[in-house]
This record gives structure tokens, sequence and C-alpha cells, in this order.
């Protein structure tokens, strides 16, 4: 069954595992193809191994770079986006930080999600399991880490606008717990957010 579709793959549901299934792009020549999804499906499969030592995410069943596709553990939990703005302050504290841990955690390992967001989030057991590193990435950048940080942030604000400020404080109060290098990142993050700033005034 399949209960997801985006630019770069189909998700499936099957028997209580998830396949991530790389769909051909026609327009491009059929050998390009075949290595750019070949070797997107290696760099994902390496990320979600290394990811899964640090953090709680969708074990991987099995790779085939041949077939293109990715067999996962399927989580039946809550979506975080569907989830975090019903529960009372004091829950949504807690995750939030949580989040901020585990971000801080990726980030020690050089581990660069790419799509930071809570609909890429889901609970299950008072755990919350990182998901989807279609986009992600190995970086030793803190500017790389600066923009996990901010498109986490741009998402707070866009889809829990309501207590957006709080929530943002309580996931850099985590992150910062477990973050080996928080103040060259945070000052990273800074100028990233005032060429951001620089660049929408243009924009007017």
């Amino acid at each position: 069954m399949i209960i997801g579709q985006g630019a770069e793959a189909v998700l499936k549901h099957e028997d209580g595992v998830l396949v991530k299934d790389r769909i051909v792009k026609k327009y491009r020549i059929k050998e390009i193809d075949d290595k750019i999804r070949k070797l997107r499906t290696r760099s994902e499969t390496k990320l979600l191994e290394k990811a899964s030592k640090v953090i709680p995410i969708p074990k991987v069943l099995d790779s085939n770079d041949k077939t293109m596709q990715i067999h996962m553990e399927f989580i039946d939990g809550k979506k975080l986006s569907e989830y975090l703005d019903s529960i009372n302050d004091k829950e949504r504290e807690t995750l939030l930080k949580i989040i901020g841990n585990q971000t801080a955690l990726l980030h020690n390992e050089n581990i660069i999600h790419g799509d930071l967001t809570t609909s890429n989030m889901i609970l299950k057991d008072e755990k919350i399991y990182f998901i989807d590193f279609g986009l992600g990435f190995f970086s030793i950048k803190n500017e790389d880490k600066a923009v996990d940080i901010h498109l986490f942030k741009q998402a707070l604000e866009s889809k829990h606008y309501t207590h957006f400020e709080k929530s943002y404080e309580n996931f850099l109060k985590g992150y910062k717990e477990k973050s080996t290098n928080y103040n060259e990142i945070i000052k990273q993050l800074e100028k990233v957010e005032k060429r951001g700033r620089y660049k929408g005034k243009n924009e007017i």
C-alpha cells in the first residue's frame, strides 16, 4: 500500500515494513539516472545506519542499489506535526528538548538531516523517531548544521506558530545539553539568519 510520494521516492507499507522506492526520472539519460539513484540509495543507507547508533530511527532491514529500494522498520506512532499542538505546555517542553538533544547528537556525528521538520518525526513509546533522511548528508561544516537548525526553526514558526517562540527556546536548550560545538554553531546560525533577512529586504 502506497502511503506517501515525494519528488524522489514512493513509500509503501508492506506487512510491517516500510519500502522506500526511488522513482525513475525519465527526463534524465537512463545511465545517469541509474547512477544518481544508486548513489542516493547507498548514501541514505549509510546515513541511516550511522544515525541509528545515536538516536531512534527506523531500522534498516535491507538496502538494494540494484532495485533502488530501502526496506525499513515501519514506525506506527503519532506524527509530531499533527500531535504537538494538542498537548500541554509541559509535555511539549519535554518533547522539544528531546528533539534538540537528538539533533545535537546527529550533528556531533556530522550527520545533517536536511529536512528537519515535525512532519519527519514520529512519537512512539515515549521515543521520538527521526524519519526521511532522503535529503541528508555528512558534513563537518558548522554552516550546514546551522542551516539544519534554521530549517527546523522555520518549520516551527510556520506549522506551530501558537507556541513557536517557547518551543524553539526549548529546542535550543536541548541542543545545548548535547552539542559538542554549541557556541560556534549558534554564531553561524546568526550569520545564516542575517543573510536571510538581508535577502528578504532586497526582494521587497
